[in-house]
């Protein structure tokens, strides 16, 4: 069993937050030896999956200007 990353969460790209977040989730599957450690994962799974969820509705909103600009555009 290994200890969760000590990286910030805050500034892992989406691609290292998920991937690692997969990590984590195959890492709880499997069971943990102690509690606590149960725990320091499962916090920082949820740490990860908010932080992927940033990134997409980032993404989302991203996207949503892109369009918004295409259609002001093309009605000019």
């Amino acid at each position: 069993m290994t200890a969760p990353n000590d990286s910030p969460v805050e500034e892992l790209s989406f691609e290292a937050a998920r991937d690692e977040l997969v990590r984590v989730v195959a890492e709880l599957e499997q069971g943990s030896p102690t509690l606590e450690h149960s725990l320091a994962l499962w916090e920082r799974g949820e740490a990860l999956a908010a932080r992927c969820e940033e990134w997409l509705l980032g993404a989302k909103r991203r996207l949503d200007a892109a369009r918004d600009a295409a259609s002001n555009g093309a009605a000019e």
